[in-house]
């Protein structure tokens, strides 16, 4: 198979041999885990469990947030003690809610039952992945699940499993390989089915002959479809877009994802977690981590997820002199702020450091504009270009410059002959910017907010004053209507007495009556009635008055 190469790079001292002479050994049980409920990127997954709850290991703790989120899971039986913040490995040094659990020593799984993959949609089977909390177990701790979805339209042409493993001491990657080859065998070949990709690749660099020849030996014992690739060893060949331009010959720029050139990369201890939470129904609750540095003895350890830092260090015998640990690698790696912070998914490397085993950086010097950064830089920047600007706080032209497509590898750190710390310029311009377009995001949604409450108010007081007008126009409407069923005498003036030639009358009108006006016989006929009706009652009256004299 034909390979490319990528611009940039460097050759550091490797130092991985130390740590792969043994065999990956079982850390034992301690009595207290602290198991983050943060351990990937995107939601913090929900605690499931109280104080005083008894768990067992694989229980679910702590539920997805969300999509772009992972479950995590009991490492062990025990009794949940406390769910509160706890310092967790991360260069902030900041803590995060974690739930406790004090370890009965029993080690009880819980009822544990495959996953029938072939009769399953895929949606279902990434919500299982998710639910088993399976997340990139190479430093990115991605969400699985999230990257098996493949965008609509697109096709992955090829899926890269990352084995190159390039970052000097660490050897997880390693010791995986020649130890559980046919999982990982089976659980790239489970990948390939499920995003339908039309090769699976799986690199692995040349300084990692057993690993190559294991990985072989399982593919032509279980005929998968997965070809096992040999790359050159060069820092940071183990980054996915590096690995990417090695093997397929495409460049993914900062701006776009790889499934836009329809590849796709997970790491070896990815795929083969996934493949036993499908096989075995085992969620994530331990990983493979490399201690090596400043110890009696450097090997590969599982290590159940919350296990603290001080209890695994303690499995190496850390030499006295040892001062602290760092997670990663020299590279790209940070010092740990606490060894009581646990061990996370992310963790596959802890360095005992002590003096001597790192020289200190001779003091920072001005730079010279020698382009020796930008000679090693594998994404073709120009860090001295950006450190100016760093300098200058010029975040304008940092994004011009395409700060963003910095992966932090510190290739331009180990070259520079002025001993600049150009990486730690660069995550400090890159935080600046993300917290002001954070303040400015906060902003937008304030103006936003602002803008819809005027415009609902004024909404309102339009939608008022058009109700009070159509109930000012149906009033006026039914005045009208009423008054055009009266009927009005045709002449206004007609039956209303003339006050014009009383001038001594009072102002205000006269009753006026109604009734018709009788002619002059008629009142005279009406009157002589009355005086006879008269008559008769005080005649009819007198003799009633007679008859009942005594």
């Amino acid at each position: 198979m034909k390979l490319f190469s990528f611009k940039g790079g460097i050759k550091p001292n490797p130092n991985k041999s130390v740590s792969t002479a043994l065999p990956i050994a079982q850390a034992p049980l301690v009595g207290r885990y602290i198991v983050p409920l943060h351990q990937s990127v995107g939601g913090t997954p929900r605690p499931i469990v109280n104080v005083g709850d008894y768990v067992l290991k694989g229980q679910r703790i702590g539920e997805a947030d969300g999509w772009v989120s992972a479950a995590v899971h009991a490492p062990t039986s025990g009794t949940v003690v406390e769910i509160g913040p706890h310092i967790i490995p991360h260069p902030s040094g900041l803590p995060t809610d974690c739930v406790v659990i004090e370890a009965d020593g029993r080690d009880t799984w819980i009822e544990r039952t495959p996953f029938d993959v072939d009769h399953a949609s895929p949606d279902a089977i990434r919500e299982y992945l998710r639910d088993m909390g399976i997340v990139g177990m190479g430093g990115a701790v991605f969400p699985s699940h999230v990257k098996l979805a493949v965008p609509k339209g697109k096709h992955i042409e090829q899926l890269i499993i990352n084995g190159a493993e390039c970052e000097p001491f660490i050897s997880c990657d390693d010791r995986l390989m020649r130890e559980q080859a046919e999982e990982v065998i089976l659980g790239s070949a489970l990948f390939g089915q499920l995003v339908h990709a039309g090769q699976v690749l799986i690199g692995v660099e040349d300084n990692k002959p057993e690993a190559i020849a294991a990985l072989k030996a399982a593919q032509e014992k279980l005929d998968a479809p997965v070809a096992v690739i040999t790359v050159p060893t060069i820092y940071p060949t183990g980054g996915a877009k590096e690995l990417i331009r090695v093997l397929t010959g495409k460049e993914v720029p900062g701006s776009k994802r790889a499934t836009d050139f329809g590849v796709q990369v997970f790491n070896v201890a990815t795929v083969q977690s996934a493949w036993r939470a499908i096989t075995y129904g085992e969620p994530l609750i331990s990983r493979i981590v490399t201690i090596s540095g400043a110890v009696g003895e450097s090997r590969n350890w599982s290590v159940p997820i919350g296990m603290p830092i001080a209890d695994l260090v303690a499995l190496a015998q850390p030499k006295p002199e040892s001062d602290g640990v760092i997670m990663g690698g020299p590279m790209m790696g940070f010092k740990v702020s606490t060894n009581t912070a646990p061990v996370i998914k992310s963790t596959n490397s802890l360095i005992v450091n002590a003096p001597g085993l790192f020289p200190p950086k001779p003091q920072e010097l001005p730079c010279i504009r020698c382009g020796a950064c930008a000679t090693a830089c594998p994404q073709e920047l120009q860090p001295f270009e950006l450190y100016w600007w760093s300098r200058a706080n010029k975040f304008e032209a940092l994004e011009k410059y395409k700060l963003f497509d910095c992966i932090e590898c510190g290739c331009c750190d180990y070259v520079c002959p002025s001993h600049i710390p150009l990486v730690n310029y660069f995550r400090f311009s890159k935080s600046e910017i993300q917290a002001a377009q954070r303040e400015k995001e906060l902003a937008d949604a304030a103006r936003d907010r602002f803008e819809f409450r005027e415009a609902r108010a004024e909404r309102e007081k339009r939608e008022k004053a058009e109700r009070l007008a159509k109930a000012n126009a149906a009033r006026q409407a039914a005045e009208a209507a009423a008054a055009a069923s009266t009927p009005t005498p045709a002449n206004p003036d007609e039956g209303v007495p003339d006050l014009s030639s009383h001038p001594n009358q009072a102002s205000t009108p006269i009753a006026v009556d109604n009734h018709p006006v009788l002619d002059a016989s008629a009142k005279q006929a009406a009157i002589a009635a009355a005086v006879e009706r008269a008559r008769l009652k005080r005649e009819q009256h007198a003799d009633k008055a007679g008859s009942t004299a005594p």
